[in-house]
Formats: structure tokens, sequence, C-alpha cells
């Protein structure tokens, strides 16, 4: 590796670290560097759900772990609009990423539709296998109660 291409790569990660906008975060002790860091984001496609991811995140670490949970709620009103305009399909689609190394390895949440239950499935997973397997957390947002629903049944 050419050492003047690593160290400025290093320095903006260092940097965009410090620029968060983090809803908790707790130290794991003293003598870590290792913090459970809290992030909200709203789902791009139906701005009435409201995501929490909860991972761990180390200073001074070119990676950190693979774990993660998260749980999603409806915040706001849920339009067939917003439902109509997601991806359908089995992979659903992706609606937030986060880096967890300088080699390849991700934090991703995927939108998955399950029609027959009217809800919204959040699964977050990372990119790279840790200790034997993929690790990965799920959310799940029924649509019971919002105008999607009434509307998708009174389609059916």
């Amino acid at each position: 590796m050419n050492i003047k291409l690593v160290l400025p790569a290093l320095l903006g990660l260092t940097l965009l670290g410090g620029c968060s906008d983090n809803k908790g975060e707790v130290s794991l002790g003293w003598f870590t560097t290792k913090d459970v860091v809290i992030r909200d984001f709203a789902d791009p496609k139906v701005p009435g759900v409201t995501c929490h991811v909860a991972s761990v995140e180390a200073d001074l670490s070119l990676a950190d772990p693979s774990n993660s949970s998260i749980s999603c709620r409806q915040t706001g009103e849920i339009f067939l609009d917003n439902i109509d305009a997601i991806d359908k399909s089995d992979n659903g689609e992706l609606v937030f990423k986060q880096s967890k190394s300088v080699l390849f390895k991700s934090l991703k949440v995927r939108r998955i539709f399950d029609a027959e239950n009217q809800t919204l499935l959040y699964l977050s997973y990372s990119t790279k296998e840790s200790s034997g397997s993929y690790k990965h957390s799920l959310s799940t947002v029924s649509l019971w109660g919002s105008k999607a629903y009434q509307a998708q049944r009174q389609v059916n």
C-alpha cells in the first residue's frame, strides 16, 4: 500500500467520525475506547417511519464490531402513495448504509414489504462474516391503523 494515500484517508475517516448526529452514546467502560452509538434515520420513501440503530463503535480502530440492533416505529402517518413508491421485491431496497471499516465492511438496513401481513420489515445486517455468521437484526412496522392499511384493504 502507498502510505501517501492511506494516511489522508485515515485522517478523513477520523474527522468524519466526529461529524455525527448521534441520539445517544454509551461508553463500555473506563479501559476501552468502544461505545454503543445510537443513530436515527427516517425512511426516505416512508417518512412516517423512524428507525434507531445501535452499534458498537471504537475510537482509534480501523474496524468496528459487526453487531447491531434496530428498532423502527411509526412516527407519522403512512399513506398508500408511500407504499406504492417502495420496492416490493423479495430483496426490498437499501434505506441506510454506514461504513464499519476501511476494508469493505458495512452496516446496511433494507426495507422489505410483507404484503400478506401489511407490514414493513427493516433488516439491519453486516456485510462481512464475523465469528462464523453474518450479524443481523430485524424490526417491523405494521400498517394496521394507518391510511395505507385502510386504503390497501379497500382495494382488495
